[in-house]
């Protein structure tokens, strides 16, 4: 029942065959001629096979330089340990490891260890974690009260800014009512274009226009659509 194609190299009477008959195919590539002759075929999405073999995200980076249209997908000694060192470079669309579906976990049967194992992945490729919660206030006097009285009962420093305070890094207090009942809890993740897809995936609806970010990047910071217990809730990016 397999939608699409991932192959250990690149067989162009593979390919041509896959692009006639409309079949998504990644094959794998390990060097600047095998990109060539993807590009060739018209693709622009390659699996970068065996990636620690080869020498790792270093040659990957170092190869994928003259080619800026194309996307890997690099598989081959994947695993927990550098997968977000991986999927931290621009030009990686998605990661395989087996590490996750263990041959002697497939021929046991051991399909309750496979799933923690995957969910696992997916909670480490996502990163989710508090950075901070945000609380509403009436005006920058008020505000400036509330974070002066956090900062003076935990010893944290105060830091002022335009249109909020902080009390250490941990709390912030907006200038104004912004969005959420009682303000707003954030939330970082190492992608937050796949923690989006990730949260629509499973039914959280994200409000696209309240993206903020640089022009022609990825949002660096994104509400969802809806408030949980009075609060708003906005993905961070992280650095």
């Amino acid at each position: 029942g397999a939608k699409f194609i991932v192959s250990p190299g690149l067989n162009p009477e593979v390919v041509k065959y896959c692009i006639d008959n409309n079949i998504p195919i990644t094959p794998g590539v390990c060097n600047p001629s095998d990109i060539e002759t993807g590009l060739s075929l018209g693709l622009e999405v390659l699996k970068f096979f065996p990636a620690e073999s080869f020498g790792g995200l270093k040659t990957l980076k170092a190869m994928s330089a003259p080619y800026g249209m194309v996307k890997f997908i690099p598989t081959g000694g994947i695993n927990a340990d550098n997968l977000n060192d991986y999927l931290g470079f621009e030009k990686v669309l998605a990661c395989g490891g087996s590490w996750m579906v263990k041959a002697d976990l497939i021929s046991g049967e051991k399909f309750a260890e496979i799933t923690e194992l995957t969910k696992e992945a997916m909670n480490n490729m996502l990163g989710f974690e508090l950075a901070h919660i945000g609380i509403n206030s009436a005006d920058a006097d008020t505000s400036l009260s509330i974070t002066e009285q956090f900062a003076s009962i935990f010893k944290w420093p105060v830091k002022q800014g335009n249109s909020s305070n902080f009390a250490g890094t941990g709390i912030e207090v907006n200038k104004s009512v912004g969005l959420g009942q009682n303000g707003h809890v954030a939330i970082k993740t190492h992608h937050i274009l796949r923690a989006i897809a990730y949260l629509e995936r499973n039914g959280v609806e994200v409000n696209m226009n309240t993206a903020k970010g640089p022009e022609g990047k990825p949002p660096i910071a994104v509400y969802l659509k809806d408030e949980v217990g009075g609060f708003a809730v906005h993905l961070l990016q992280k650095k």
